[in-house]
């Protein structure tokens, strides 16, 4: 591996434990400063505006990243994230909780900057082993933060969000100071026709041939959210966990996923082809759902997280089939496209799993997991749909 993506890996991992160590206690923390018994509402508001922020300026941040280098892109982000992880650690109240996910939101390009990046230093051949290495750089990330964070939240709820502004900072140093331009920007400047949040949806809405795999990306990202907002919460609820053991399930599901994203997408992707590695991936997501819904005994959760985690085995497909769509000298602006259509689905889903989440609390918390595999199933024919082409050349 050559140092560049060594170092871009490292970043990702501990960009990965800081946000797993403030996973588990968010809930908490919500609780502490609000007085609310029910925080679930809170938490799909503060998910919303952070997506919601980045829906505004991911398109931005993109662009930016093919015309001035994806180098400094990805430091303005690590700085936002360490800014709001001092936010989080430090707020009195409500209102600068909301100021620090905003903040981050508004500089949050790690991930679509980091895809990008691998996409210039890597042949297309070699592109779906990457991402499936990228993902399990952050999925070994996840094992150590989220029990971290719930042991430290254990003692103090404010323990964590230091930690993770101690994390971003020391990443902020390596990128800085180890990490290598991938690509020359092109030093042209930007007309405000990009700050436009809207125009990169106008350009999916302009070229069919993109369209389902964006609505796949919108689709498969408003499942993710349901995990983010409502798993401590069912953690609790449904178990009594505190936060050491929301913490212990979140680096049980790291855990398993590393080892799925690390051994399983390359053999995957040539055994099903990319399109059934990424159908063989929401299979094995829904039907881990399912059970989870039933489950009545915690040790059950961690009895399924195998399955669980092979719900990821076609992310990295999809992630090349996508990368696939457009040629290198749009690569930037694509990746800011489907993180605008990941933000657009990160504002609606947090409270539309929020208010389900709320209504079925004290009845049947684990319902929510049938409501996500509703939302799944609605991916499959565009799956379909969008991935009948296994490559299409040139440019956008």
């Amino acid at each position: 591996m050559n140092r560049s993506l060594f170092v871009i890996y490292l970043c990702v991992a501990l960009d990965a434990m800081g946000i797993g160590l403030v996973f588990p206690i968010l809930p908490a923390l919500v609780g502490e400063v609000t007085g609310a018994g029910n925080v679930a509402p809170f938490i799909g508001i503060m998910a919303a505006l952070y997506a919601t922020m980045q829906l505004v300026f991911a398109p931005v941040l993109g662009a930016l990243s093919d015309r001035l280098g994806r180098r400094p892109v990805l430091l303005l982000s690590l700085a936002g994230a360490s800014v709001n992880y001092l936010l989080l650690a430090c707020a009195p109240s409500l209102w600068l909780l909301l100021l620090g996910r905003a903040i981050a939101g508004l500089t949050s390009a790690n991930m679509s900057v980091a895809t990008a990046y691998i996409t210039d230093v890597t042949p297309e051949a070699q592109r779906a082993r990457r991402f499936g290495l990228f993902n399990a750089m952050f999925g070994a990330g996840f094992i150590i933060g989220p029990v971290l964070g719930g042991v430290l939240g254990d003692h103090c709820v404010r323990l964590p969000f230091i930690a993770a502004a101690v994390l971003t900072g020391a990443n902020f140093v390596l990128a800085c100071t180890s990490l290598p331009e991938s690509r020359k920007g092109s030093g042209e400047g930007i007309g405000l026709a990009a700050l436009n949040p809207l125009r990169p949806l106008a350009w999916v809405l302009s070229e069919k041939r993109l369209r389902p795999i964006v609505l796949t990306f919108f689709i498969l990202s408003a499942t993710g959210e349901a995990y983010g907002i409502c798993w401590a919460l069912w953690g609790a609820d449904a178990f009594q966990w505190n936060g050491l053991w929301i913490g212990l399930s979140l680096g049980a599901f790291g855990v398993c996923q590393t080892l799925v994203q690390a051994l399983a997408p390359g053999p995957a992707s040539r055994w099903l082809g990319e399109r059934g590695a990424v159908l063989a991936g929401i299979a094995c997501a829904c039907l881990a759902l399912v059970a989870m819904a039933f489950i009545r005994q915690g040790w059950m959760v961690f009895v399924a997280m195998p399955v669980f985690a092979l719900g990821s085995i076609g992310t990295p497909a999809l992630q090349a089939l996508a990368s696939r769509q457009v040629g290198a000298d749009l690569q930037g602006q694509f990746q800011g496209m489907l993180a605008s259509a990941v933000s657009l689905a990160s504002i609606i889903a947090p409270l539309g799993f929020s208010a389900f989440y709320y209504a079925v609390r004290s009845d049947w918390p684990g319902a929510i997991w049938l409501l996500v595999v509703a939302v799944y199933a609605m991916a499959v024919p565009l799956v379909v749909l969008g991935t009948r082409r296994a490559s299409i050349p040139g440019r956008a």
